[in-house]
């Protein structure tokens, strides 16, 4: 089996449901997006965002291409065992069967892992601050067919409250959802606001009976050893989290 940098999930998913979520190591991309880059729309070499694919596959023994989606910050899915000649725009994808790999790419976005209790079926979504406060998780869990209670959650690697300073605008959107969203916001001696992405999709989660929530804690833009991150290095590379049933 190929080396690459990963994180398993440490959530009590049925033995038939396998997950992953990619480190910046174990790959060929070259600086800036050193060196395990899995996104094609970054402006990496092709060659080494094909090789970089290809060791993903070989190490974590997926059984079929991801089903890579045209992320936009938005609040669609798509249902990774349809056919598809190009990448979807959608920000989340569920898959039904075994063979299908649902995934998405982030640099300091919150990936959010479903999988039902049951094993029947998983998804992952695309958690961005716009992609949380439209509504993708709620999509994502409607997608998905069952009450909260039969599913359980694991949030991946994201920046963390004390590297997240937004603005007004960013706080006014999520109250405007809940009014106890609020509790996600630590104002700054800047006059601006530090962000808790992980907090926002907890609340977002309870509110849909997702309670069985694990992950979470991880900070993309502290730790440059294992994570890319957009806001500390503007031009980078992308990590993957992947979910699939055997």
């Amino acid at each position: 089996m190929q080396r690459l940098a990963h994180l398993q999930p440490d959530w009590p998913a049925p033995t038939n449901v396998r997950a992953a979520s990619t480190l910046r190591d174990g790959g060929v991309s070259v600086e800036p997006y050193d060196t395990c880059n899995l996104a094609a729309h970054v402006g990496d070499d092709p060659q080494a965002v094909r090789e970089n694919r290809r060791r993903l596959r070989g190490a974590l023994r997926l059984p079929s291409e991801p089903c890579w989606l045209e992320q936009v910050h938005g609040v669609s899915v798509f249902e990774a065992n349809s056919a598809s000649s190009s990448p979807p725009r959608a920000d989340a994808a569920v898959a039904r069967a075994p063979g299908s790999v649902c995934a998405v790419l982030t640099a300091d976005c919150l990936p959010v892992l479903f999988a039902s209790r049951d094993g029947d079926r998983v998804a992952a979504a695309h958690a961005g601050w716009r992609g949380l406060a439209a509504g993708v998780l709620d999509n994502t869990v409607g997608a998905l067919g069952l009450p909260g209670r039969q599913l359980i959650a694991w949030l991946g690697p994201a920046i963390s409250q004390n590297a997240f300073e937004v603005g007004d605008e960013v706080r006014v959107a999520f109250l405007a959802r809940d009014s106890g969203n609020a509790a996600a916001f630590r104002a700054n001696a800047r006059g601006r606001w530090q962000c808790d992405l992980y907090e926002l999709a907890r609340r977002n989660l309870a509110q849909l009976g997702v309670r069985d929530v694990h992950g979470g804690g991880y900070c993309t833009y502290a730790d440059n050893e294992r994570f890319f991150s957009y806001r500390r290095d503007g031009q980078c590379g992308r990590m993957a989290t992947l979910i699939w049933l055997e």
